[in-house]
């Protein structure tokens, strides 16, 4: 069908999609915390639930029988795709943004490859302070769009880890901006956090949550966040096979940086961080990677049957749900799943 024209090119290079477990450490939490401690905490997602009260969208949580009936379980998927900017992390930029002080008069910047540029773009707006964007030069154009459509200043740049930083660091040095890491904020981590704690609030007990890493907000805000309101329920992350250092990080115990990624996934293209990996770390069952096709036809089953876009790095999470190797896992009946983003380029498929 049309819809698998796309991304041939990279699903030709693709492995076959696999698990991979923590070590041993890994499931001694307490025993981590009490020696490296966290940079955020639940009271700090609770903080930044009540800072983003009308500021962000509740966004929805639904299910489909037939979705359910694929995966062997029950299905909640928590629609982060319908959030402003179109992805959860406005609710990360708004909250670090809002907790500015006066620094933030000479306004604000990050390098992101679209959904965090975005939102920073639009906290940045809603505060009445500029907003500093450095994008990789092979960003989405409809993330591009998204960005300038908040009257940001955007600067492109090589699609590397050291571009991005050495071309923000340049635009902080000439503008006085502060910077807002996309992900490696404790302020952002503790409002990513805030959409697991809906999804608890909106959806009821769940035997196991997961979402998507990249570089790691989204999935440490949720582990926080489940650790405290659900601390038996089990947690995993899902990466695409093409950027899997989560995954190999995991595997070896130690911090491990992504090198030439090669996905469809262009919101999980960047390593973890000082803030991000050791509650990953601790935290986490299992990552399951999977295929660009098997995201593909994630994204394919959620047009179908509930009618919504979301794009390639939001359907990453459903896609490992709907895996063998996720479905073969015993004692989980009710699984909750992060959609983390709704932004795809109309040129990528044909739906």
């Amino acid at each position: 069908p049309p819809f698998r024209r796309v991304l041939l090119r990279h699903a030709a290079t693709s492995r076959d999609s696999g698990l991979k477990s923590t070590p041993m450490i890994s499931s001694m939490p307490s025993l981590r915390r009490a020696v490296m401690g966290y940079s955020v905490s639940i009271e700090d997602v609770h903080a930044a639930a009540q800072r983003l009260d009308g500021v962000v969208k509740h966004t929805a949580v639904v299910s489909s029988e037939d979705l359910n009936r694929i995966a062997g379980r029950e299905v909640l998927l928590k629609c982060e795709n319908l959030q402003h900017v179109g992805a959860f992390k406005f609710r990360g930029a708004s909250n670090a943004v809002m907790l500015l002080g006066d620094v933030a008069e000479s306004g604000v910047c990050t390098h992101s490859s679209g959904n965090h540029a975005q939102a920073l773009a639009l906290a940045a707006k809603q505060r009445g302070v500029p907003a500093y964007i450095v994008m990789p030069k092979t960003a989405p154009r409809v993330k591009v769009m998204g960005v300038k459509s908040h009257d940001a200043e955007i600067t492109f740049c090589e699609p590397n880890l050291a571009a991005r930083e050495s071309t923000a660091a340049g635009i902080i040095d000439r503008t006085g901006a502060a910077l807002i890491h996309p992900y490696d904020n404790p302020d952002v981590i503790a409002g990513q956090g805030t959409a697991s704690k809906e999804l608890f609030e909106q959806g009821g007990a769940l035997d196991a949550i997961i979402a998507p890493i990249g570089g790691g907000g989204l999935m440490s805000g949720t582990c926080i966040t489940t650790r405290a309101l659900s601390p038996d329920t089990r947690i995993f992350g899902a990466e695409p096979e093409g950027a899997d250092d989560a995954a190999r990080s995991l595997e070896a115990g130690e911090l491990l940086p992504q090198t030439g990624p090669d996905t469809i996934c262009d919101g999980l293209l960047t390593s973890m961080g000082e803030h991000t990996w050791p509650i990953i770390r601790d935290h986490l069952e299992a990552i399951f990677t999977v295929s660009d096709e098997e995201v593909v036809e994630a994204m394919r089953l959620l047009l179908k049957h509930l009618g919504m876009v979301v794009e390639p790095s939001g359907a990453a999470s459903l896609a490992a749900v709907l895996g063998p190797r996720f479905r073969a896992l015993e004692n989980i009946d009710r699984v909750g799943v992060i959609l983390s983003g709704g932004n795809v380029d109309p040129g990528l498929v044909e739906f």
